[in-house]
C-alpha cells in the first residue's frame, strides 16, 4: 500500500477528504495485517509509479485490479507496458462495457434509462419473470416530494476515535493546514466497523425515506434521507454488489428501493462506463479534446489569492479534457469558496460543503450546476472544484458529473437536455427561500438569469423535443423583459467577479 503526500497537495483538497482516504488505508493495513496477510506501506512522494517500480523489481510483476481513475492508469502505464505491473479486472463494479455499448447510439450518445433498463435484466435485480417489480423500470415520478419537516431526517452517525485517526487529524493540521475545509474526526468514517455501522444506520434510518425525498432540499438538513455511503463506495470499503443486494431485500416501498438501487447500479456504473470510453472525455466520437492547463483566472488561483497563498502555483494545474458545448468562459465565483453570495440557497450549500465534504446529488445538480452554468461558469473550473471539495470525488465520477450532466459542456452524449431551472423549482422543492432576503416570485435573480442563459443558447437549443415549450414561452417573453432579463446576468455576473453580496435594492436598480 503505498500512502502518497505527493498526490495529495497536487490540488487543495478538502481536509476531510484527505482524512477519510488517509485514515481508511491506515485502518485497511491494520485489519489485513491482523487476519494474517502480509503489508508493506510505503509512504512516498512523486508519481505512483517512481515508489512502486523499485518495489516490483524486488518483487517481481505485481497485480492490481484495474483502477477506475484516469489519472491512476495514466500514471501506471509505463510499469504495465514494461510488465512490473499486470492488469487484472475490477472486482468492484456491477457491469462491463459491453452493457454500455448495446445500449449505444450513434453519434456516439449514450442514456442512463436504457443502461440501467438493461442492467437489471441482465443482473435480474429487482426483476421477476422478466418483468421489473412494480411493474416499471422507474418509480421516479413518485419521488418527487419536497421534505417539510416531517418525516424527522435522521442526524449522521459519529464514529469513535482511534489513535491512528487521531494521528491523521494531527497529520492533517500540520501539512495541509492551509485547505480548505473543516475537519470534523467524530463523523469520519475510518474503519471495516465504521463502514458497517453506516451501512446499518443507513437502512434503519434512511432507505424507507428516501425515494419520495429524494430530490428534496433543506437548509435544516444536508443529507435529509440520503445514505450517505458514495464516499466508502468509491473505495470500496462497501462493497456495490452488497448494498444493492441488500437493499433489494428489505421491506420498504418499491420507489424508495428502486430510487436507491437506479443510483448506485445505474447511473454510479453509466458513468463509470462513459468515462472511460471516452478516455475521461478527451476523445467524443471524431473529437479530440487535448490535455489543458489552468483556464483562466478563477478557481485555484482565485482562492489562493483571496486566503494569502502566495505559492498558490504549489497547485498543479488542475489539466483534464475540456469539453465545452455551450462555450461557457467565466470564472468560478468566490461564492463557492465560503464568499456570501446572498443567495439563500448556494450559500447554504456552500456552507455545507466546506463543513461536510457533502451534500446529496440534487443540491450539486439544481443549486450548484445550476447556478454555475447561468452564469457562464467555465465547465472545468466547476468539475475541478467539484473534484477538490467532495469526499467521494474522483476523475471517473466527478466529470460524468459535472462536464456531462450538470453543465452540459459534452452537449447530449449523456443527457438530453441541460439541467436548468430558475427560482420556481428551488422555492418548490426546497425552504431556502424561507430565510432569504431576495423573493423567490420578484427579487430573486435566477429567473430573469434563467431566460437570459436560454436567450444566449437558442441557436444551440432550438430543435431540442425536451425544450420546445420553454423555448415557445421565450418566444413570447417580451423584448423590454428579455432586455431586463440581460441586464440581471450582467449584474449578478459582475457581482459575483467583485465576490460581493446581491442585494435585493441593487437588483432592481439595476432591472
Amino acid at each position: 500500500m503505498i500512502e502518497n503526500p505527493w498526490k495529495a497537495q497536487r490540488r487543495p483538497y478538502h481536509k476531510q477528504k484527505l482524512a477519510l482516504i488517509i485514515s481508511n488505508m491506515r485502518h485497511f493495513a491494520i485489519e489485513q495485517a491482523e487476519r494474517g496477510v502480509a503489508v508493506k506501506y510505503v509512504v512516498a512522494g512523486g508519481p505512483y509509479r517512481d515508489a512502486i517500480e523499485p518495489l516490483v523489481k524486488e518483487t517481481g510483476p505485481v497485480y492490481v485490479m484495474t483502477p477506475a481513475e484516469w489519472e491512476l492508469r495514466h500514471d501506471l502505464e509505463p510499469l504495465v507496458k514494461s510488465g512490473l505491473i499486470r492488469m487484472i479486472e475490477h472486482e468492484g463494479w456491477l457491469t462491463d462495457s459491453s452493457l454500455l455499448h448495446r445500449v449505444e447510439k450513434p453519434g456516439p450518445s449514450w442514456r442512463m434509462d436504457a443502461f440501467y433498463r438493461e442492467a437489471r435484466k441482465t443482473s435480474g435485480i429487482l426483476m421477476s419473470k422478466g418483468k421489473p417489480l412494480g411493474g416499471k423500470y422507474s418509480h421516479d415520478i413518485a419521488n418527487r416530494l419536497p421534505w417539510r419537516g416531517l418525516p424527522v431526517a435522521p442526524e449522521p452517525p459519529g464514529f469513535p476515535m482511534t489513535p491512528v485517526k487521531e494521528e491523521v487529524g494531527g497529520l492533517i493540521a500540520k501539512n495541509y493546514a492551509h485547505h480548505p475545509g473543516r475537519l470534523n474526526l467524530y463523523n469520519l468514517p475510518s474503519t471495516k466497523s465504521d463502514a458497517e455501522n453506516l451501512w446499518v444506520w443507513a437502512k434503519d434510518n434512511c432507505l424507507e425515506w428516501f425515494g419520495p425525498y429524494e430530490d428534496a432540499m433543506s437548509s435544516i438538513s444536508s443529507g435529509l434521507f440520503h445514505t450517505r455511503i458514495s464516499s466508502l463506495l468509491n473505495i470500496h470499503r462497501l462493497l456495490p454488489s452488497r448494498v444493492v443486494a441488500e437493499a433489494a431485500a428489505l421491506a420498504i416501498p418499491i420507489q424508495s428501493k428502486e430510487g436507491f438501487i437506479r443510483q448506485v447500479l445505474g447511473w454510479r456504473e453509466f458513468v463509470r462506463h462513459a468515462h472511460t470510453t471516452t478516455d475521461g472525455f478527451r476523445v467524443i466520437g471524431d473529437t479530440v479534446f487535448p490535455l489543458t492547463n489552468f483556464p483562466g483566472d478563477g478557481g485555484y488561483r482565485t482562492w489562493a489569492q483571496k486566503k494569502w497563498l502566495v505559492n498558490w502555483n504549489e497547485f498543479e494545474p488542475p489539466g483534464g479534457a475540456r469539453p465545452n458545448w455551450m462555450q461557457a468562459t467565466g470564472s468560478l465565483p468566490m461564492a463557492y469558496w465560503g464568499a456570501k453570495s446572498g443567495m439563500a440557497c448556494l450559500d447554504s450549500v456552500v456552507n455545507g460543503v466546506w463543513r461536510e465534504g457533502y451534500s446529496h446529488h440534487i443540491t450539486r445538480l439544481m443549486i450548484l450546476a445550476n447556478i454555475a452554468t447561468l452564469l457562464d461558469v467555465n465547465p472545468r473550473e466547476l468539475t475541478d472544484w467539484f473534484w477538490i471539495a467532495y469526499t467521494d470525488a474522483y476523475d471517473w465520477v466527478v466529470e460524468p458529473n459535472v462536464l456531462g450532466m450538470g453543465t452540459y459542456a459534452v452537449g447530449s452524449l449523456m443527457t438530453t437536455k441541460p439541467y436548468v431551472s430558475g427560482a420556481n423549482y428551488i422555492n418548490r422543492m426546497s425552504n431556502f427561500c424561507d430565510s432569504c432576503r431576495l423573493d423567490p416570485s420578484k427579487t430573486c435573480p435566477l429567473t430573469p438569469m434563467y431566460w437570459a442563459f436560454l436567450e444566449r443558447r437558442k441557436q444551440d437549443l432550438l430543435g431540442n423535443p425536451r425544450l420546445s415549450l420553454v423555448m415557445k414561452g421565450l418566444d413570447r417573453r417580451p423584448e423590454s423583459i428579455k432586455e431586463q432579463d440581460r441586464a440581471v446576468f450582467n449584474f449578478v455576473r459582475k457581482r459575483f467577479d467583485e465576490g460581493a453580496t446581491i442585494d435585493p435594492k441593487d437588483l432592481q436598480k439595476n432591472k
